[in-house]
């Protein structure tokens, strides 16, 4: 005899119940511990994010880029003229960059072949047409006052006691280029004791010269846009040379890191506005070659502040 049709629902019912019951409770106790551990992560990653992101601005902060005065201070006076160089050390740069040049009977001047056509008002001068005795003759005149081209010993005579580098850009041109110059320039550096100088030039036969040459002077090669091919010149051509000057659009946090990867320090040249001067402290610059060294400064102290305002600690 079959039992009645409501006792077998009396039966099912309550374990029917309890299933669903403890299904209701298992869901509320995941969402419960979902919601429990989302926000810790959420703030977690947030503030990773942030961390990241300070590093990536302030870190530079840890390990500050050379000043490094280019021909001077040049917006107050005639660059590479000792009243340049002047103004560059009472506002305490870390590092002076001076022009290079050889007159024809083989002295060597802090000059530029561009200024010496801004002084003469002659668009083809060039420096190693000139006698030494007609060089000194010449007066720049600048809003300072006027002003004698000084040789490389008279420059390094002021100026290397009183900055961490010194900076050498050797320029070769005509009619002698590059013949005797990686001699002469190494002479000078010894006879001036200058043991902080740093010598490159973007010729690089004479780089090579001057490491043949010379073991204890320190060496770098310029990195910068072909002018022929409109491509960036190799990064790790010159064995030897421990500073990579390059020039300042092409540098981002990954050529930095990828050329310290190679023990080789970078030098951004020539960085001249704020902005600028910003992106290459992002980027970890290790010296920032600029004309106007007072603003690079300001630039520094500025996002310094505002670094330090906004938590980043710095590292002892």
């Amino acid at each position: 005899m079959k039992p009645p049709a409501g006792r077998r629902r009396s039966h099912g019912t309550p374990l029917f119940r309890f299933s669903s019951f403890y299904s209701r409770l298992r869901f509320i106790l995941i969402l419960l511990a979902f919601v429990a551990i989302l926000p810790p992560l959420f703030f977690h990653f947030r503030l990773r994010r942030f961390h990241q992101t300070q590093l990536s601005k302030c870190g530079w902060l840890n390990n500050p880029p050379l000043v490094c005065a280019h021909g001077g201070d040049s917006t107050n006076a005639f660059p590479n003229t000792m009243s340049a160089y002047g103004f560059a050390l009472r506002s305490q740069v870390d590092c002076i960059e001076i022009d290079v040049s050889r007159s024809s009977d083989g002295v060597l001047f802090a000059l530029h072949d561009r200024d010496l056509q801004r002084i003469s008002g002659n668009s083809t001068s060039k420096v190693g047409h000139l006698r030494s005795n007609e060089i000194r003759e010449l007066d720049v005149y600048h809003q300072s006052g006027n002003s004698n081209i000084p040789t490389i010993e008279d420059a390094l005579t002021l100026i290397s006691t009183s900055v961490r580098q010194v900076i050498l850009d050797a320029k070769v041109g005509p009619p002698l280029y590059e013949k005797g110059l990686a001699k002469d320039i190494l002479s000078a550096v010894e006879k001036m004791r200058c043991k902080n100088c740093l010598i490159w030039a973007k010729s690089d036969s004479l780089v090579r010269d001057i490491i043949k040459l010379s073991s204890d002077v320190t060496v770098g090669y310029i990195v910068m846009v072909d002018p022929h091919t409109g491509a960036r010149t190799s990064l790790f051509r010159m064995k030897g040379a421990k500073v990579t000057g390059v020039y300042h659009p092409l540098i981002d946090e990954r050529l930095v890191k990828t050329l310290h990867g190679r023990e080789k320090k970078v030098y951004a040249w020539t960085v001249d506005d704020a902005d600028s001067m910003t992106r290459m402290l992002h980027a970890r610059a290790d010296a920032i070659v600029t004309s106007n060294p007072t603003l690079l400064q300001r630039t520094m102290q500025d996002k310094r502040t505002q670094c330090l305002e906004e938590g980043f600690s710095l590292t002892r």
